[in-house]
């Protein structure tokens, strides 16, 4: 299933003013670019190959992501870049990639153990020799979903005028899973657009099991985007894993 906030056409062109370029993407772009070709799994509107290749990497890259409505944008703003629908479940790569990223907390869309383990599976297959796999989710320990309040409304601008958006998480986790919704109000809508969906915030220990499973290892970890370490107040846990020898 496809969060109505990625299958949406008209929410899917508003994603990227909602979410600016921020330290996230200058530390993936960093990797990208010393990269030969490039997988990028859950890959949105596309921005990061995008920038890639405004940045002049001229090697393979392919983004991939379930949502038509994302790929549309991607598609739409740069042709000469690989774009996939679907999911590694339903597209296999042989030791192809030197590296496979997973950006914008995509990797917490994954509820359940299954989706976890068919994921890694397919990012395992998918590595070169000598390949990494990174991507990161909100530290469980830093309860983020407690500051998802109505309260905290985002404005940016849209064709139509001002968008304001908001989030509103239930206040207590089922397990290690927040259900929250997501509204956006703006001229173009004649009632404000409710999108309810649900993340899943696994620990360090238990990433590091299914990334076990999967024949993968921790090679580095880091609890921000400057490459700090994991603390209980670290807002991401940063992986980036490599294949077991």
């Amino acid at each position: 299933m496809v969060d109505r906030a990625f299958g949406d056409f008209e929410l899917a062109a508003l994603y990227d003013r909602l979410n600016p370029w921020g330290p996230d993407d200058d530390f993936y772009l960093e990797l990208v670019l010393a990269a030969g070709s490039v997988l990028d799994v859950g890959c949105g509107t596309g921005r990061l190959l995008r920038g890639a290749r405004d940045a002049g990497h001229r090697g393979r890259l392919t983004g991939l992501d379930p949502a038509a409505a994302m790929l549309v944008q991607a598609r739409r703003a740069e042709p000469d870049v690989e774009w996939v629908l679907g999911d590694l479940l339903s597209h296999t790569w042989d030791g192809t990639f030197d590296l496979v990223v997973m950006t914008g907390h995509a990797f917490q869309e994954l509820l359940g153990d299954e989706q976890v383990r068919g994921l890694l599976r397919g990012v395992r297959r998918a590595l070169a020799d000598g390949g990494r796999f990174v991507f990161e989710t909100r530290n469980p320990a830093a309860r983020a979903w407690e500051r998802w309040t109505p309260d905290r409304v985002y404005e940016f601008t849209g064709d139509d005028g001002p968008v304001r958006v908001w989030h509103d998480a239930d206040p207590a986790p089922t397990g290690d899973r927040v259900t929250f919704t997501e509204t956006y109000a703006g001229a173009r809508w004649p009632r404000p657009r409710v999108c309810r969906s649900t993340l899943r915030f696994l620990g360090p220990t238990a990433l590091d099991g299914f990334l076990g499973e999967a024949g993968l290892a921790v090679a580095e970890r880091y609890g921000d985007w400057g490459r700090g370490p994991v603390t209980p107040a670290s807002p991401e846990i940063i992986t980036v894993a490599a294949p077991r020898a």
